[in-house]
């Protein structure tokens, strides 16, 4: 059963490292920041980078953190206690000027060492990927029409709904949903408006793992769970791409220390 849950995440752009290996803009840090556990019964969960050096949270938890500031998936993080992914936290921060994309993620990436005290460390190894490509026929996406309203996702148990989202970003998202590391192969360089539906009970094609992963306490979709196309399949019909299995190098990150944050 999933609680009805909306997730309305500016997702930072994608990239690994690791604290001792980032560039130089990880020296970077908010002047304040405050962290906070977040209101019992909370259901909207959100990251918001904001013009004016103002980055806020609500309802997130340490991996969700982690996964933007590393430009991760949840299925990339390994160890660490089990409260990692149930407590969530409200983070209140401001930083100097107007960051770019990459300093906010730096800025993530120091307040999880300073004020968690994470430290962890990677290994790299062959695995099974799935690389999102441009289906037979073409694409069926549409660029968007107000590129300078995003990117924004908006995203439920069987939808995500984007404006003005990049490839990458769109390829970010659907690792969550598929179990899998997907990688952007499809060529397509600009920005896109989409909504994107599918049946999360509905047999996968031959081939493709068992029904694709969910994010726990996401939203009920209006797609009928009883017929309508999996993932793989709406992929194709609604926007004219494609995931296809290939091996390639997946990172884990490992967590070896991490600590609650006292509250300021």
């Amino acid at each position: 059963m999933y609680n009805k849950l909306t997730r309305s995440l500016l997702l930072l752009s994608a990239g690994v490292g690791v604290l001792s290996a980032q560039p130089a803009a990880d020296s970077a840090k908010f002047e304040v920041a405050s962290i906070k556990p977040s209101t019992p019964g909370e259901n909207r969960v959100s990251i918001q980078a904001a013009p004016g050096g103002r980055f806020t949270t609500k309802n997130v938890t340490v991996k969700q953190l982690m996964q933007q500031a590393f430009g991760i998936r949840d299925f990339q993080i390994t160890g660490g206690p089990g409260w990692m992914a149930s407590e969530r936290f409200d983070v209140s921060a401001k930083a100097d000027g107007n960051p770019s994309q990459e300093e906010f993620r730096a800025m993530m990436r120091n307040l999880l060492k300073d004020r968690f005290q994470l430290a962890f460390h990677t290994e790299s190894k062959e695995g099974s990927v799935y690389a999102l490509v441009v289906a037979k026929g073409g694409p069926k996406i549409q660029e968007s029409k107000s590129p300078g309203n995003g990117p924004n996702l908006r995203r439920q148990r069987t939808q995500v709904s984007a404006v003005g989202a990049p490839m990458p970003m769109v390829a970010a998202v659907l690792s969550d949903y598929v179990g899998r590391q997907v990688i952007d192969k499809t060529g397509l360089t600009g920005q896109y408006d989409f909504t994107l539906e599918w049946t999360a009970d509905n047999p996968p094609p031959p081939g493709s793992p068992e029904a694709p992963g969910t994010t726990a306490g996401a939203a009920s979709s209006t797609t009928s769970e009883s017929s309508g196309p999996s993932i793989f399949t709406a992929l194709q019909e609604q926007l004219g791409l494609k995931l296809e299995s290939q091996k390639g190098t997946v990172d884990s990150y490992i967590i070896d220390k991490i600590e609650k944050p006292t509250e300021n």
